[in-house]
């Protein structure tokens, strides 16, 4: 059955913001949520006030080691928590796994394996194939696995960029993405800035995908784009 419950909620928690920021923009690829945090102490606060459902934790950090930021993670729920470490010894993966790590993964990471690594890590806890997870909006089930969106069962032709943008905007399902965001995310830093351009291709998409629901799931206020699942409230757009 298509799940239509919020997507999955990745936590990453690392000292280094490009690592994050790599984590992130992977995660999202793959069809997740993310959240990151800078600190230990920050990644605990976030995994309670957000509900993470799975957890990214750097082996070493100052401050608050991440064998601390695991045991108390695990001493709260039953997350799934995957480790990093630059150090890959043997001793550090021990530790990890001995503290109730899930998963062990060295530094340098290939992004891909790293969100195959988080996805079967999720299909363990919660019991469910994320092989069939599909957002639900309407008649539209947009399906983030095998990038494709159909409207009651009829596929619906969307080019490379087209559907590049809409897996950010069911990404963030019930979100507004600034559109900044959106800007740099599918087509790169430099087109940041270009407004006209991102609108013309959402006007592009919305005639694809309002075709016979008798109006868009997409929406903007002017500072941002989401899309709306029946029923969901639309936050106010947030910075990266």
């Amino acid at each position: 059955m298509p799940r239509t419950a919020t997507l999955p909620l990745v936590l990453a928690v690392d000292d280094e913001p490009g690592i994050l920021r790599l984590i992130r923009l992977e995660m999202e690829r793959a069809g997740l949520r993310a959240i990151t945090a800078l600190s230990g102490a920050e990644g605990l606060r976030l995994a309670t006030e957000h509900a993470a459902d799975i957890a990214i934790v750097d082996f070493i950090m100052p401050g608050m080691p991440g064998l601390d930021v695991l045991a108390q993670l695990k001493a709260r729920s039953a997350i799934p928590v995957l480790m990093l470490s630059a150090g890959n010894s043997d001793a550090d993966r021990a530790r990890s796994m001995a503290g109730g790590a899930d998963d062990y993964i060295a530094k340098p990471f290939r992004p891909d394996e790293l969100s195959a690594r988080v996805r079967s890590a999720l299909r363990r806890s919660i019991g469910a194939s994320l092989d069939d997870q599909i957002l639900r909006v309407g008649p539209l089930d947009i399906d983030l696995d095998r990038q494709a969106v159909r409207r009651d069962q009829e596929l619906i032709t969307l080019t490379p960029t087209e559907w590049k943008l809409l897996q950010q905007l069911a990404t963030h399902a019930g979100s507004l993405v600034p559109n900044d965001e959106l800007l740099g995310a599918v087509w790169g830093a430099e087109y940041r800035e270009d407004l006209p351009y991102l609108r013309l291709w959402i006007n592009r998409l919305q005639r694809k995908l309002e075709d016979g629901i008798g109006g868009s799931p997409i929406t903007g206020d002017g500072e941002g784009f989401g899309l709306v699942p029946p029923g969901v409230h639309v936050s106010e757009p947030q910075s990266a």
